[in-house]
């Protein structure tokens, strides 16, 4: 099957249709609410710039995720009512069985999707309150979905199982399809051959990752020579074992990334390879991609080369371990001679380059993600620490990205770029508004924002206790980065042009852009615009949509631990700062990452008034800002709402 077909087969997507009445139509993506009414987001965002609402009785059996064909209702200027259903959007549900004398019903997990009856012979032998994965067969649109349970999980409120419930309703699955795994033990025994490839096996190349990394993407190097820094930034070479349009890369662009959670990971690619012949493991030759870059004294990148190269990683450092040898812990240093120079260039480097991305106007957001994991069988939710070694891998990786994405720009070759366009209007009024009211003055224009504005608020709030508060609302003010065909640039990081090419073990976009680079690099760029120019859109929309779901898994999942870890604290005390403002609560984080939820009836006042633009909750006494200071108490752990519940320490 050509990329072409294949690519288009994974999207799915089908044309709009008229009703033949001619009524104005679109198309669209429907998202329930569990009270029944929807919003639909329009396919096409260039003429339809909002979502439609869409009430209970014109929703017309579609379901949340349906893609459906929809018509504005006339002297209203954003309601829109369903007219039928192009393409179902959920068609496994996970939830909790119960039986009856002649069928079972499951209860979805998922409040916005509706009850499902499955007949006894097709429930797999399911008891009352267990878990299961189930396919829905057919769509009444005046009863109830249809299905078959395909999967028993386990028993409802068991740890594991929860867990486990969270992964399937996102369609993750662990285990890989055996003409997968077999092509990967294949392809992973071949022995490393030199041949046309730059040997850079004498270089002091080491690797950077956190304690428990087992797939490792990248390496680096630095030499200082002649007062310049050459850095080079070695990437798995993934593309070598992973060919087009085999079982393997089909299997890799349906997942297309890895999903990773407290207790496990779900790969892009099966173990033999992604911690195995790809994974840069110390003292064994790897195949890899190669960026070397010369940057002078003040951190201008002077060129740059990118080749094909065969290396070998001298050592696998962690991020502890290379703070340590930057804050000159003696203990650390003993322990890497070799490495402690050269980290030290390092970190003078990446000083350098931030520095200069920040007074690009860099927009460098400090929002707080909880690194969760497991000691033994306790779950562990440290407060959140961000150190020297991320940051120097980070501004490594960002140099390399833009260097590969400004190659391929300027050969005219496909690549997947990524993208971060600038904020709407809308937003950006918003959050100006709301940093108004906090005291801060932003001198900028809604209607053009710039890096550098934003960049400035952020330096006003600096070491106020609304600082991380400014910096979610700024976030959500932001479009959502994500994959395209074109070099729209990247707002958030004040770059003209900018990709992926990092990490192909864990993402797919990365894995593109390395086919595509490999053909140019070999002087094939009329086969690389063959091969990948046709179909790069459609793989960048797929990717940013894999994407998008991976992420949602990985909270949903953390949310799960957040409030197991949770219950073991109930009427303990905490200080927090108020997140989130709405017309039912406070929602307050701890300095661990936690939120939860102060709700409306435990406020001391009996009355309050929401102002959704100010981000505030006002009573006759009391009033609750965005960004306040605030000492809360937690009262519980609602587990089917996944949410901690707190309430004021006064």
């Amino acid at each position: 099957m050509s990329y072409k077909k294949y690519y288009a087969q994974r999207r799915g997507k089908k044309p709009a249709k008229t009703d033949g009445k001619n009524k104005i139509t679109f198309t669209g993506t429907l998202r329930a609410n569990e009270k029944g009414f929807a919003f639909i987001t329009p396919d096409d965002k260039e003429k339809y710039k909002k979502d439609f609402f869409v009430p209970k009785r014109a929703v017309n059996g579609a379901l949340d995720g349906d893609r459906v064909l929809a018509s504005p209702v006339k002297g209203t200027a954003d309601e829109a009512s369903v007219l039928s259903v192009l393409e179902r959007g959920r068609k496994k549900i996970v939830g909790t069985i119960e039986r009856a004398k002649t069928f079972c019903r499951l209860y979805p997990d998922d409040n916005k999707m509706p009850e499902v009856a499955i007949p006894l012979a097709l429930c797999m032998n399911a008891k009352d309150g267990d878990k299961v994965l189930c396919e829905i067969t057919a769509y009444p649109k005046k009863s109830y979905p249809k299905g078959k349970v395909i999967e028993i999980l386990g028993e409802s409120g068991d740890f594991e199982v929860e867990e486990l419930s969270i992964i399937r309703a996102y369609g993750l699955y662990e285990n890989f399809p055996e003409d997968v795994l077999a092509e990967a033990k294949r392809v992973s025994e071949e022995n490393i051959v030199l041949g046309n490839r730059k040997d850079l096996r004498d270089k002091l190349i080491f690797t950077i990752d956190g304690a428990d990394t087992r797939d490792i993407d990248d390496g680096v190097s630095l030499e200082v020579v002649g007062g310049n820094y050459l850095l080079g930034v070695h990437i798995a070479d993934v593309s070598h074992y992973v060919k087009p349009r085999t079982p393997l890369d089909n299997e890799a662009y349906a997942r297309g990334t890895s999903v990773y959670f407290p207790d496990r990971v779900l790969p892009m690619l099966p173990k033999d390879l992604s911690n195995g012949a790809c994974s840069l493991n110390e003292g064994e030759d790897r195949y890899a991609l190669s960026c070397l870059m010369t940057f002078d004294k003040n951190g201008k990148r002077l060129n740059s080369e990118i080749c094909e190269s065969v290396i070998r990683s001298r050592h696998k450092m962690t991020y502890p371990a290379v703070t340590a040898i930057c804050g000159g812990d003696k203990e650390a240093c003993a322990a890497y001679p070799d490495l402690v120079d050269t980290v030290k260039q390092m970190e003078k480097l990446c000083l350098i380059m931030e520095g200069n991305r920040d007074a690009a106007g860099s927009v460098t957001l400090d929002v707080r993600e909880a690194k969760i994991y497991i000691d033994g069988d306790e779950i562990v939710i440290p407060d959140y620490n961000r150190t020297i070694s991320e940051r120097i891998i980070e501004q490594f990786m960002i140099s390399a990205n833009e260097a590969v994405a400004e190659f391929l720009l300027k050969c005219k070759a496909p690549c997947m770029y990524r993208v971060h366009e600038v904020p709407s209007p809308e937003k950006a009024s918003l959050l100006l508004s709301f940093v108004k009211d906090l005291g801060i003055t932003a001198r900028c224009n809604a209607e053009s924002v710039a890096p550098k504005d934003f960049q400035h608020i952020l330096k006003a709030a600096e070491g106020k206790p609304f600082y991380s508060v400014i910096n979610k609302v700024m976030l959500r003010s932001m479009q959502k980065a994500r994959y395209s065909a074109s070099n729209l640039g990247h707002f958030g990081l004040a770059s003209q042009c900018y990709c992926h090419f990092t990490s192909p073990i864990r993402r797919y976009p990365d894995l593109f852009v390395h086919r595509s680079l490999k053909e140019v690099l070999r002087g094939n760029k009329e086969k690389a615009v063959k091969l990948y120019g046709s179909v790069c859109e459609g793989a960048a929309a797929d990717c940013s949509d894999r994407e998008r779901i991976a992420d949602e898994a990985e909270r949903a999942v953390d949310d799960l631990y957040k409030l197991v870890y949770m219950s073991d604290r109930i009427g303990e005390c905490f200080d927090a700062v108020i997140s989130g403002v709405t017309n039912f609560g406070v929602f307050c984080e701890l300095e661990n990452t936690i939120e939860g939820l102060i709700p409306l009836e435990v406020l001391p006042d009996e009355k309050y008034e929401y102002f959704a633009e100010k981000f505030l909750l006002k009573g006759k006494k009391h009033s609750f800002r965005l960004g306040e200071k605030i000492k809360i108490r937690v009262d519980g752990c609602d587990f089917g709402k996944m949410r901690v519940m707190f309430s004021l320490n006064d």
